[in-house]
């Protein structure tokens, strides 16, 4: 697998930026608990008048549960589109901005992952954040490819239909999301799986039959 990631160094206590680069691909990524960096992250994003309905790549981290009675709350919402990718730190921000708000509630917008109907119960549960419309890759990937991936993984649906291999190291899936700064490593890990899962979502979505 190749993935590097480049590091701006921001010296801005609002935020930082990154580039991920990921087998050909570079992901541009904005790291964030500020809410004014999100009103301007989703202000920016492409606007094509021809397209009606946005694919949008999200994924959650969180503290790792250790205890049975534990219900750690969402630390960071990973959000892509296109090459453009957004790590937002919701647990250390002020406030939540109604731009994300409406955003995520924006019928026009389709969210896809794996495991994404969790994700977004849990979204309501912890910050009353309403997904309006999403989609669970392995029905979609199951559809389109054939029972034989319906239980499948991002790592194993991103082997299947992009061809490419992720790394998901145990020592990062399990690691301290709630963190104020995240490490490099762990920037990598939530802004690949929110890329792939676009990625998955649109080469699916586009070959519909």
């Amino acid at each position: 697998m190749t993935i590097t990631i480049v590091d701006y160094n921001v010296r801005d206590y609002s935020h930082d930026k990154y580039d991920v680069v990921f087998h050909s691909e570079t992901i541009h990524t904005l790291v964030t608990h500020t809410p004014s960096m999100v009103d301007a992250w989703l202000s920016n994003l492409p606007r094509n008048s021809h397209t009606s309905n946005s694919l949008v790549g999200l994924d959650v981290e969180w503290l790792p549960n250790r205890q049975c009675n534990m219900d750690n709350p969402i630390a960071i919402i990973q959000l892509c589109i296109n090459r453009e990718c957004l790590v937002f730190q919701i647990l250390r921000a002020s406030f939540i901005p109604q731009s994300l708000v409406a955003f995520l509630e924006n019928q026009g917008n389709t969210f896809v992952g794996v495991g994404i109907e969790q994700d977004v119960e849990k979204l309501l549960r912890d910050y009353s954040l309403r997904v309006a419309n999403f989609l669970e890759l392995r029905t979609l990937a199951t559809q389109r490819l054939g029972e034989y991936v319906r239980g499948a993984g991002l790592k194993t649906l991103a082997a299947h239909v992009l061809g490419k291999d992720i790394e998901k190291p145990r020592r990062i899936t399990m690691s301290r999301w709630d963190n104020f700064k995240l490490t490099p490593q762990q920037v990598q890990y939530a802004c690949i799986d929110a890329f792939a899962s676009f990625e998955i979502g649109r080469i699916l979505y586009d070959s519909r039959v």
